[in-house]
């Protein structure tokens, strides 16, 4: 599998650490795209550098570069998270303006119809943000909010993050044990 990774501005960095992890823990291509605050966000709630950063992926590709292959939906991939996922991103996202790699990128999986995975951050949400969902929705894209389950009886942060990144995961068909399913 290859999957491109999309890490925009908005609070929840770890679950983006969380996912390049499990992506590389199970062996599946990474092809990873920050914005210039998902640079500033993953930094500061996290301490990781983008050098750390670019280490965890695969393939890194500047989010100015419109040249590189996730920009062309000639170049397969199995689809695309977007985690965390700014308003402004999905707003971007949304209305097709596709100014950057990460945007860009998401375009492609619309167009071409490929899975789209948007792990939003922001609360509350305004009706501007319940629009742009819903409108992301209709065209098959998955929206999935930060919002983790407590069922599992989490013990730390890091259950939190493994429960969000294992429903991810579950998104692309992506065979995993990492998170307790109900009933277990």
């Amino acid at each position: 599998m290859r999957i491109v990774v999309g890490i925009s501005g908005g609070s929840g960095a770890i679950y983006a650490l969380g996912v390049l992890k499990a992506l590389r823990e199970l062996r599946i291509e990474s092809h990873l795209v920050v914005s210039n605050m998902g640079e500033y966000v993953v930094n500061h709630e996290c301490g990781v550098s983008l050098d750390e950063l670019k280490s965890m992926a695969d393939f890194y590709y500047e989010n100015y570069d419109l040249a590189a292959p996730v920009a062309s939906g000639s170049f397969k991939v199995d689809g695309m998270v977007v985690v965390p996922c700014s308003m402004k991103t999905l707003s971007a996202v949304c209305h097709g303006y596709s100014d950057s790699l990460l945007t860009r990128a998401a375009d492609v999986c619309i167009k071409d119809r490929r899975r789209l995975v948007l792990l939003t951050r922001e609360t509350p949400l305004s009706s501007i943000h319940l629009e742009n969902m819903l409108k992301l929705s209709n065209l098959g894209v998955t929206i999935m909010p930060l919002s983790p389950g407590f069922y599992n009886h989490p013990q730390d942060i890091g259950d939190i993050v493994t429960s969000i990144v294992g429903r991810c995961l579950d998104q692309f068909n992506i065979e995993h044990d990492i998170l307790k399913r109900w009933g277990e």
